[in-house]
């Protein structure tokens, strides 16, 4: 049956009006997938003389075991913004003779295919061969510790298949549980009590005793059942329909009238990102985005690398120029036909978007200004990558938008929801993110960082200068590709 649900699954792929763009996106992520996965292997390979180096007097798997709770908090971090619940067409299994337990089997079990079910073990296994080669340990007690550690990666997997379908929709209900983890650094912090030591000497304690490897498993088994009775409770064909009444935001953003003929554009975008999951996910990311530079612009090691600085400013000042503008016009895509029916002017539609974007360029940038605390040159790269993604960020997102024919759905949350991700949306990175650092770089290398953002500042002036050229253009391309990106919204229904 598994087979079955397989080759179904691969029918739907390859018949798919999308299959081009989806199997070009399904490369990319592939390849930056072996990246990872081979820094996973390099460490995993490397990290056994590197701890015996460190720590001289102790034993390598000793020192390994007391960072797990820190990684499988990582791994539940990383999982649950980045790692998507299996998707499958169920409702015309449902209407078949076939047993919903093997569905439930099938959907668990396909998780476990899931590359970061890779990193972890690319790391602990090679470590494992190591430690038995020099008769640390014998075969069957690592064996044992392997089985362990495997039964963590499983145990993350299937716990963050439960925090998303819980929590995947409402972040605050994540609250109490975020504070119990900050109470546990805390008591870490102060060495009132160490988780890390408490989980490290659990898993020393089965180096001595390999039966306890029995505890990993039966917890990996438990999380196991819990989903598999959570998603037998909702199987069915009319699971989705609620009874309840929802309370609904009427604010209609009054003050936008005064923008003319785009404000009712306006009013729609501000209503659809304040009152949507997937659209407000997004404005939160870009309002958390803004403290990006602190990562950056404190530490020393950047000072050597200066074209980093216009990667931060260019991100910092644009994100929700990215993160927002990478799915114009598919946030619409619900009712996109009908815009398309009626007699309205594409040029307004698309107006009032640039408008939006300027808009959040400008308060992003206002909003950095107190990073001219560590250096003017800093203030200076911001501004002149401000000044960049209004004149040629902008008109870059939205020409390519046109060639954005993926739906959204805009109820479903925002952290590890990879729908309406294409091709296209990677390919809009370039002028961003790519090109005014290539620029930058150049001019800095024959002149030096003022002249460099000057020319950046410049390139981004003419740009908007031209602004109304470029919409001529963009405009064309909406037009001409209307019933291509109809039907693409429609197919993915």
């Amino acid at each position: 049956m598994f087979k079955h649900f397989l080759t179904l699954e691969w029918k739907a792929f390859t018949r798919s009006a999308t299959f081009g763009r989806s199997l070009a996106l399904k490369i990319f992520i592939a390849f930056i997938a072996i990246y990872f996965l081979s820094m996973a292997l390099f460490v995993g390979i490397t990290i056994y003389p590197i701890l015996k180096e460190i720590f001289p007097k102790q034993e390598p798997i000793y020192i390994f075991n007391n960072f797990i709770a820190i990684w499988f908090l990582w791994e539940l971090i990383i999982r649950f913004m980045f790692q998507s619940l299996p998707v499958m067409d169920i409702k015309p299994l449902l209407t078949n003779n076939i047993q919903r337990s093997k569905i439930i089997h099938y959907l668990l079990l396909k998780t476990i295919l899931h590359p970061f079910n890779l990193f972890a073990p690319l790391i602990f296994v090679p470590f494992g061969i190591r430690i038995i080669t020099s008769n640390d340990y014998s075969f069957l007690t690592i064996f044992c510790w392997w089985v362990a550690m495997f039964s963590f990666v499983f145990l993350a997997n299937f716990t963050n298949f439960i925090l998303i379908k819980k929590f995947g929709e409402n972040l605050k209900g994540l609250l109490p549980y975020a504070v119990s983890i900050v109470i546990f650094i805390f008591l870490e912090y102060f060495e009132i009590f160490s988780i890390t030591k408490f989980i490290g000497q659990s898993f020393n304690l089965l180096l001595n005793y390999p039966f306890l490897v029995i505890i990993p498993i039966v917890l990996t088994i438990g999380i196991y059942i819990l989903n598999f009775n959570s998603l037998s409770k909702n199987l069915y064909l009319d699971s989705t329909f609620r009874g309840k009444t929802q309370k609904i935001n009427t604010s209609d953003f009054q003050w936008l009238k005064r923008f003319g003929n785009i404000a009712t554009f306006l009013q729609l975008d501000l209503k659809l990102i304040w009152r949507n999951k997937r659209s407000k996910s997004v404005f939160w990311t870009s309002i958390i985005f803004i403290f990006y530079g602190l990562i950056f612009y404190p530490n020393p090691s950047f000072e050597n690398m200066p074209f980093f600085l216009v990667f931060v400013g260019i991100f910092t000042t644009g994100v929700f120029l990215i993160n927002f503008g990478q799915f114009v016009p598919a946030w619409d895509s619900a009712y996109y036909p009908m815009l398309m029916a009626q007699n309205i002017s594409l040029r307004q539609y698309l107006n009032s978007k640039a408008v939006l974007f300027y808009f959040s360029i400008i308060v992003l940038f206002i909003i950095s200004t107190p990073y001219i605390y560590f250096g003017k040159h800093i203030f200076i790269i911001n501004t002149s990558c401000a000044i960049y993604n209004i004149g040629i960020g902008v008109p870059s997102v939205l020409f390519l938008g046109a060639y954005n024919k993926k739906r959204i759905d805009l109820e479903k949350r925002g952290f590890g929801n990879y729908q309406g991700m294409g091709i296209t949306q990677w390919i809009i990175s370039l002028p961003i993110l790519l090109i005014p650092i290539i620029l930058w770089s150049i001019v800095y290398y024959f002149f030096n960082d003022m002249i460099a953002s000057t020319v950046i500042a410049l390139i981004g002036i003419m740009g908007f200068i031209l602004r109304n050229y470029f919409m001529n253009i963009i405009v064309k391309k909406y037009k001409s590709r209307k019933y291509i990106t109809i039907n693409g919204f429609k197919e993915n229904q």
